[in-house]
């Protein structure tokens, strides 16, 4: 099976798909936002990527959140809760942990099937 990378660079790239599976990993752009804000942000590029390649976000297998302040987690899950679709929810864990940039409030990486 072969392997197709997205756009990919010298240290990452911004997905990759391999069986028909989809991995992708979304931050922020609007650094200056809420969590709730940033959340929005973030889910709107996976719904990009998803389309991108042909799928949608009832196709994501398992999504994982990475909190920076766990005080963040209701607005996360208000964001969250208002774009998943009901009946299609992927497994999910929020972790929280100390994010590369100080700016994010949240990263969110995804699994998700692909034709």
């Amino acid at each position: 099976m072969s392997i197709v990378r997205i756009k990919p660079e010298s240290r990452w790239s911004d997905a990759v798909i391999h069986n028909h599976t989809l991995y992708y990993t979304g931050v922020p752009e609007n650094l200056d936002a809420d969590a709730f804000a940033q959340t929005q942000n973030t889910l709107r590029q996976i719904d990009a990527m998803l389309a991108e390649q042909g799928s949608d976000k009832t196709r994501i297998l398992d999504a994982t959140i990475f909190l920076a302040d766990k005080a963040d987690f209701a607005e996360m899950n208000r964001a969250w809760d208002a774009w998943v679709v009901a009946g299609h929810a992927p497994v999910r864990c929020t972790v929280q942990a100390a994010l590369m940039k100080a700016a994010f409030k949240v990263e969110i990486k995804i699994i998700a099937a692909v034709d």
